[in-house]
Order: C-alpha cells, then structure tokens, then sequence
C-alpha cells in the first residue's frame, strides 16, 4: 500500500508562541519575559523565522514591533492551531485523580484575574477542586512547606526544595497613582525620596512582599515611610485620587480607575518596578500541580494601563 507523503512545514509550536507573544506585548524584551527566555534568544528567534518563511514579520520601530500583514496572518492561524493542539492533548490526557487542592495567593492582586483562570481549570481538569486557605497570605511558603498548603501563587521569589516545586510564572509592574491636581502628578516619574516625603497606600502586603519593594526601591537604606495599608485596593485608589498619599498599583488592576479620571500613574525615576511570580505546589499532588500552572501561564491578566 502506497503511504501518501508526511507534511513537513518549517513551522514549529515555539515559533507559533513566539509570534503570539510578539503580537501581544510589541517588544523582543517583554516577549522574552512571557516566554520564559532571555531577551537576545527572542531576537535570534524572530531573525531564524522570518529566514525560513521568507517573510518579514515584523517592522522595527522606535516605539517596539509593528506586526506587517504576514505577521498579522500567521498570529491569527497560530492561536487556531495551538488552539486545536491543546484542545487534543486534553482528549488524549489521562482522567486526572479527582482531588481537592489547598490553594493560596500572597498578593490579594492576583483574585483580580484568578476566577477566569480557575474556570478554564475547571474545564480542563474537572477532577480538581480547589479550596482557598485566605489565613495563609502573609507567609505561604512556610505553610507549604508544613503541609498546610497544596500550592501557592507567589509574588515574591522562591526555590524548589525537596518537597516543593516552584516555577517562574510572569512578571506585573508596580505603578504609583496621585491624583490628577496632585504636586506629584506633572512630574514625568516619581522618585525614591518623593516616596519617603508623601504618605503611601496600599494594599495589605506579605513581609516578604515589603522586604522585596524596600530593596529594589531603596537598597540597602531603611527609609521611615508613612504607610497605610487598605483593605481594599480600589479604596486606596479612591484615597489617592483625593490627594490622600500615593497609591502602589499592580498594572492589571489600574486600568478602569484611570480611565474613570482623577488620577494618573507614575514610574519611578530608577525605572520600572517589576515583581517575578512563581507558582509553587508539593510534589505529592502529582499532576495537578502541572496542570495548574499550565492554566496560570495561559491567563489574560493586564490590560492597558495609560500610564501618565
């Protein structure tokens, strides 16, 4: 019996993701970020593929990646055939041993955009369940490590350690909000010591959470700060666009309130502040740790932010 040729294309699944990431961030830099990969690597990618189709993909501008209409084309096919790839691989996937997952998160950020990400869990591995476990905030790797959690989203970095698997998942960007009538706000950044000479607001953070922001905003110094910590996020941007202080944002949640007015946000002078989340979870949950991190690292977490 004749066997009809094999289709052999060029295209690979990573040069599929590579361009999806391209299309949705604009820059080699931030790409490199979403696909876990350094900068130079994303770059030589790019150069490789477009070599091998033929095609320009992308023009190069001062203001980042400009998709041209093949760059366009190939995105639109790509989220189709990933698409249908993923859709077999959860056909042919063995049935997942039903289980009930103790789950944290150590920035209350995250349950912003975490409820879609769980419903597409749910979809996906329908024999998972997870519970929230809101008491282990502030110190989440302690209580994996106890057995007190199954997994954790964290917003400050960690290792594997025998019993626990951590992976990097993203990175968000901490912005400062003032009001529109603010001193601050005709200031084109913010910096360090505008920290120390106005109140700050925000949300409630983890000690790790603090010792983090503390080094990388102010090194080695132990600035005395005016902080108030507010329950609820949206509160402590109400305040800030009354004048109240100077509110610390994560970039997924201060899209809506900008767009309402009052307020703008600011970098800082020393340049963008951006957290690495992991995803962390003990060995013996076996694949459920996996598929959770697949379903994080598929999420849609930031709009645009029009920064000021």
């Amino acid at each position: 019996m004749r066997i009809a040729a094999l289709p052999s294309p060029s295209l690979e699944v990573r040069d599929l993701r590579l361009v999806l990431a391209l299309l949705s961030t604009g820059t080699t830099a931030r790409a490199a970020d979403v696909l876990h990969l350094a900068q130079p690597s994303v770059s030589r990618a790019l150069c490789s593929l477009e070599e091998r189709l033929g095609a320009r993909l992308f023009e190069r501008t001062s203001r980042g990646l400009v998709a041209t209409d093949a760059g366009e084309r190939l995105g639109e096919r790509a989220r189709a055939v990933l698409g249908e790839l993923d859709g077999l691989e959860r056909s042919l996937r063995a049935p997942v041993e039903r289980r009930r997952l103790r789950i944290v998160c150590e920035c209350y950020t995250a349950y912003h955009w975490l409820p879609a990400t769980l419903a597409r869990l749910r979809r996906d591995a329908p024999g998972i369940e997870l519970s929230l476990r809101l008491r282990f905030t502030k110190q989440p790797f302690p209580a994996l490590q106890g057995g007190d959690l199954d997994a954790a989203l964290l917003s400050t970095p960690a290792r594997s350690t025998k019993e626990i698997i951590v992976k990097p998942l993203f990175q968000d960007e901490l912005l400062f909000v003032v009001a529109a009538d603010h001193p601050l706000a005709t200031k084109r950044a913010l910096s360090p010591d505008d920290l120390r000479r106005h109140p700050i607001l925000t949300a409630p953070p983890s000690a790790n959470e603090s010792e983090w922001f503390l080094s990388r905003v102010f090194g080695k110094a132990q600035p005395q700060l005016d902080v108030s910590t507010i329950a609820l996020l949206e509160s402590a941007i109400d305040l800030a666009r009354a004048g109240m202080g100077i509110a610390i944002v994560t970039e997924w949640a201060i899209g809506p309130h900008l767009q309402r007015g009052g307020c703008v946000a600011k970098r800082l002078t020393i340049g963008p502040i951006e957290r690495p989340w992991h995803f962390a979870w003990r060995r013996e949950v076996g694949d459920a740790g996996p598929l959770l991190l697949e379903a994080l690292q598929a999420s849609e977490r930031a709009g645009p932010t029009g920064r000021g």
